[in-house]
């Protein structure tokens, strides 16, 4: 069964200053974490869509 998106937000901030006070690991701990629960709402749906 075909997993259906039915609203998606994209929010995008734009900075014209290169130069960011945040380390480049933070943002890249961040970015991991939200990949992470990506996959396991993912795998939740997935798992949800068997038991049916």
């Amino acid at each position: 069964m075909p997993i259906e998106i039915k609203e998606l937000h994209i929010k995008i901030n734009v900075d014209e200053n290169p130069e960011s006070s945040i380390p480049e690991t933070t943002t890249r701990n961040e970015k991991d974490k939200i990949i992470e629960a990506c996959v396991e709402q993912v795998l939740e749906i997935i798992s949800k869509n068997k038991e049916r």
